[in-house]
């Protein structure tokens, strides 16, 4: 969803605020936006007296106030680098920041723009500029060769490093990295379960290909209904256009109701939420409802709970991710050589709600 003009204020006043000044064309290139965009902001928040505009340059009214977030002795701040308007891993971050600021370690946030590369412009900005002395990092990952490509430049990174919602590549250099993963397997693990407890045999997965979290989600729905033998027919189709063919099998993006129909299925599970209300909606236009003709569960649990019929949810432990990861982190910090590597993986939940009943034949 894009984001609102307020929105997007608020946050070049925190960034302002935070570092007491900055350049125009520096904060454009992190929100991601024009330059153009940004000074007609900057404009705004000057003439209602919330900061101070100069030649190419925003100053902040507020004085930084480093003391009311002290790092502890020898270091700096850790570093979130999330990819900007990532809903799902707003969460994450909160659980992070929550968890540091209480141990008292001063955190900065740096929103990656989605342009390739963006996050190893950060961390090696922020390395060469001997800020960061420790970095939680959710990679945007968009495609396996992405993710390649950050595999060996983060795992030489010189400063502790955690993995935040995104398990690395077996035998990769990042394998030997710390990270806080939600089990996905489990998860779909769930919502079939639960669709096969409710009488559905006949399932299509929808879902994205363009993040780790939905190609993790495809491998484990593919790999559960192969060896499922109550399971009578399974697909799994494209849920928004963009995506970027993987290994597993994958139709293109088409209707649902039409998929539905030529399976004869009744159980779809569908990532990530906005997708799932946005193809509820489609189905009910072709005539399916939910969940008289098909049972929906969605995928990520973040605005699923919002739709006209509420709908039943895989809730990944977004907040608990967070935390998790930046414990890692401060145990980094304190003794960097004191344990092995650790790849943590939380278990998601199911929430049931309105858009999943029993099958009637």
């Amino acid at each position: 969803m894009r984001e609102s003009g307020e929105d997007r204020r608020r946050r070049i006043l925190a960034v302002v605020e935070a570092r007491g000044q900055t350049r125009v064309t520096e904060l454009a290139a992190e929100l991601a936006v024009s330059v153009i965009t940004v000074r007609r902001d900057v404009e705004e928040l000057a003439r209602a007296g919330r900061l101070r505009r100069g030649h190419g340059v925003v100053r902040s009214l507020v004085p930084r106030r480093q003391e009311t977030a002290p790092a502890p002795a020898g270091g700096g701040p850790v570093a979130l680098v999330v990819p900007e308007r990532h809903a799902y891993l707003t969460e994450v971050l909160h659980g992070a920041r929550a968890a540091l600021e209480e141990a008292d370690v001063r955190v900065v946030l740096h929103p990656a723009p989605q342009v390739p590369g963006a996050e190893r412009t950060i961390v090696e900005r922020l390395l060469d500029d001997d800020d960061a002395r420790g970095v939680l990092i959710a990679p945007r990952w968009r495609s396996v060769v992405t993710e390649e490509a950050d595999d060996g430049w983060l795992a030489a990174a010189a400063v502790p490093v955690v993995l935040m919602e995104r398990r690395p590549r077996p035998g990769s250099a990042l394998h030997a990295r710390d990270s806080v993963c939600t089990d996905h397997w489990y998860g779909v693990h769930l919502a079939v379960t639960h669709l096969l407890a409710l009488g559905h045999r006949r399932i299509v997965l929808a879902a994205r290909d363009d993040s780790p979290t939905a190609r993790s989600l495809r491998a484990a729905f593919t790999g559960i209904c192969t060896g499922q033998p109550e399971i009578e027919d399974w697909t799994v189709v494209l849920s928004a256009p963009g995506a970027v063919a993987g290994q597993e099998p994958v139709r293109d993006l088409e209707p649902l109701a039409d998929v539905l129909r030529e399976h004869a299925a009744t159980g779809v599970i569908m990532h990530g939420d906005v997708d799932a209300l946005m193809l509820v909606q489609q189905l009910a236009e072709a005539g399916i409802t939910v969940p008289g003709g098909c049972s929906v569960v969605a995928y990520d649990d973040v605005v699923a709970a919002l739709g006209s019929t509420p709908l039943t949810a895989i809730a990944p432990p977004k907040a608990e991710v967070g935390r998790l990861a930046a414990g890692l982190l401060l145990e980094r910090l304190r003794e960097p050589a004191a344990r092995p590597p650790r790849r943590i993986a939380v278990l998601p939940e199911l929430k049931v709600r309105g858009s999943t009943r029993p099958l009637i034949d």
